[in-house]
């Protein structure tokens, strides 16, 4: 152990960390959906795509950055009250695999209308805090990757508190429980699907400008969405405290397996290390680390 780099292993770990909020923030979108509606939205990468062109395209336009991510803020959730009212609420009370293949089908579209939109050139964000690395001690760190860290930690924290305080979170935590015992107690149960879709569009349009600062906008920024199926896998599809460790867990992963085993195959252990974490786990607890254990008579 004497040859060990602590401090290379050190760097990576704190990078791991910056990213695995950011993939947490992502995550936390399948969670809304899920903990909603308890539906998974194989949509989600598009939406974060969908949110970042909006965000380039006004950025484009000669608006200051905070302007391009309040009007992705607003037609995110234009967009998200919209899909829940002409796709998704005509499925409500149907099998879940009409609903899984109707989100499955509307990623499709996302991709195909972004393009015909939006071109299929690169765009950028750009955040206003600079080009110079942030040096915390050993680790330097570029400030659009830090500043997306401390975003993702605010708004996790604020939806996490959303879901388990406010009257509204824990409506629509007794409507994924059950819709029809939640329609006997009086709660509209379509009002909030539609209100966890807007909330989901919010979360796609804070990491699609998070990203979309850091990688440019283009529609491979969807793929964000497969990168962070893992973590809510591995979170508990309906945990926002799993979706959290997740991401952290995942964002580290990455990082040691690029360091120290990419540089000795050639490459590609970043990609897959995450799915056989995701794999052993499942094992070991099919539900993830959070997620709730279902007990169902057959």
């Amino acid at each position: 152990m004497g040859g060990f780099d602590w401090g290379f292993t050190f760097v990576l770990v704190v990078n791991g960390v910056m990213v695995g909020l950011m993939y947490a923030l992502i995550a936390l979108g399948f969670v809304l959906i899920c903990k909603a509606t308890d539906v998974i939205n194989f949509a989600q990468g598009e939406f974060v795509m969908f949110a970042a062109f909006i965000a380039a395209g006004v950025a484009g336009a000669g608006l200051n950055f905070w302007v391009a991510a309040l009007v992705s803020i607003i037609g995110m959730v234009a967009l998200g009250f919209g899909l829940e009212r002409v796709v998704l609420r005509p499925l409500i009370g149907r099998g879940i695999i009409a609903v899984v293949m109707a989100t499955i089908g509307l990623a499709a579209v996302l991709r195909g209308v972004a393009v015909l939109i939006f071109g299929p050139d690169t765009r950028a964000i750009t955040m206003p805090v600079g080009d110079m690395p942030i040096n915390l001690g050993i680790v330097s760190v570029p400030p659009a990757q830090l500043a997306g860290a401390v975003v993702s930690i605010i708004f996790l924290a604020v939806f996490s508190w959303f879901f388990l305080k406010s009257r509204v979170g824990v409506a629509m935590r007794a409507v994924a429980d059950s819709q029809q015992v939640a329609m006997a107690m009086g709660i509209n149960v379509r009002r909030y699907f539609a209100l966890a879709w807007a909330m989901a569009g919010v979360v796609s349009a804070i990491g699609g400008v998070v990203w979309g600062a850091m990688l440019g906008v283009d529609n491979q920024i969807a793929l964000v969405g497969l990168k962070v199926f893992p973590v809510v896998i591995l979170g508990g599809l309906d945990s926002i405290v799993g979706a959290i460790v997740g991401g952290l867990i995942i964002g580290v992963v990455e990082n040691l397996a690029a360091g120290y085993f990419d540089p000795v195959v050639g490459g590609g252990t970043k990609d897959f290390a995450p799915y056989l974490v995701m794999l052993i786990v499942l094992m070991i607890r099919p539900e993830g680390m959070f997620g709730r254990r279902r007990i169902e008579r057959v």
